[in-house]
C-alpha cells in the first residue's frame, strides 16, 4: 500500500474512532512501527491529528474567522505574485466571480487596471468600493454585510450569484490537505464559494505556499472541481503529482531567484 493511501485509511479510521494505534496500524499495514510514526507526523503536520503515547487521537480543526483587515497585509508579496500570474488566465471582456479572499482583491486589482471591459460579481465590500471608478463593470451581490469580514452573505447573495453564468471564477481558502479536500473557516462565505464555483466556466483557486498540507474547519470542493491552481512557490513534488491526477494545472508566481527570501 502506498503512503498516501496509507493515510487515507488512517483519516478514514480517525474520523469513525477518534484514535488510532501506532502497533495495530503497522500489523494491518504490514510496515513498521516507524513507517507508521511518520505517517501520522504528516498527518499531525496537516492538522489532522494529534499524537499521543502509542498512537493519535483525531485533531478537530478549530473555526477561526480573522477580520479582513487582519488578512490583507498578511503574505501580501505572496499574494501579489499570485496576482500578476492570474492576469494569463483572463482575457479582456471576461465575467469574472471573486470571493472575499484578500488573494482575489489583489488579483482583481491587476485585472482591472490591465484588462478592459470586465464584468466583476462579487459579495466584496471592499473590492466593490476599490474599484468603483474602474471603468469596468460591477455586480454586488447584495445581502447581509458581516461588519468585520466586509463580505455579503446569505440568500440574497446566493440568489446573484445563481442569476449569472461566468467566464471565470477567482477563490481564496484558508488550507489545502490531500485528504480534506480545499478549505475555509467561514460557513457563510463558503456557500458562496460553492455556487461561484458552480456558475463558472474556469475556476481558479487562489493559495499561496502557506495554505498547503493544512486543515480549515469546513470542507469546500475536491481537486477535481476545480481547473487551476496559482501559487507564489513550487509546490513539493507529491503535491505537484497529487493535482496533476486530478486534471489541475498548477501556476507558480516564484521570486526571483536573486532575491531574498523574506519569509511571506
Amino acid at each position: 500500500m502506498k503512503a498516501q493511501d496509507r493515510r487515507e485509511w488512517i483519516v478514514n479510521e480517525l474520523y469513525r474512532n477518534k484514535k488510532v494505534q501506532v502497533s495495530a496500524l503497522a500489523q494491518t499495514f504490514g510496515v513498521s512501527e516507524e513507517t507508521v510514526r511518520r505517517d501520522l507526523d504528516k498527518l499531525e503536520k496537516e492538522g489532522l491529528a494529534q499524537k499521543n503515547y502509542g498512537g493519535a487521537v483525531l485533531n478537530a480543526p478549530v473555526n477561526r474567522d480573522p477580520s479582513y483587515a487582519s488578512r490583507h497585509d498578511l503574505n501580501l508579496d505572496a499574494k501579489r505574485r499570485i496576482a500578476e500570474h492570474v492576469l494569463a488566465l483572463v482575457q479582456s471582456g471576461d465575467s469574472v466571480m471573486a470571493d472575499t479572499s484578500s488573494t482575489a482583491f489583489e488579483a482583481l486589482r491587476l485585472l482591472t487596471e490591465r484588462r478592459e471591459g470586465l464584468t466583476l460579481i462579487t459579495n466584496s465590500l471592499v473590492a466593490l468600493s476599490a474599484f468603483q471608478q474602474s471603468g469596468h463593470r460591477l455586480i454586488g451581490t447584495g445581502g447581509t454585510l458581516g461588519a468585520s469580514t466586509s463580505s455579503f452573505v446569505g440568500p440574497d447573495a446566493a440568489r446573484t450569484i445563481e442569476r449569472y453564468n461566468a467566464d471565470v471564477a477567482l477563490l481564496g481558502c484558508k488550507a489545502l490537505s490531500m485528504h480534506g479536500g480545499i478549505c475555509d473557516s467561514n460557513e457563510a462565505e463558503a456557500e458562496l464559494k460553492l455556487l461561484m464555483r458552480r456558475q463558472a466556466n474556469k475556476v481558479i483557486l487562489l493559495a499561496d505556499h502557506s495554505k498547503f498540507d493544512r486543515l480549515a474547519f469546513i470542507r469546500l470542493f475536491d481537486f477535481g472541481e476545480i481547473d487551476f491552481v496559482v501559487t507564489d512557490r513550487k509546490p513539493a513534488e507529491e503535491w505537484t503529482e497529487f493535482l496533476r491526477g486530478r486534471g489541475v494545472t498548477v501556476v507558480v508566481g516564484e521570486q526571483d531567484a536573486e532575491s531574498e527570501d523574506s519569509g511571506v
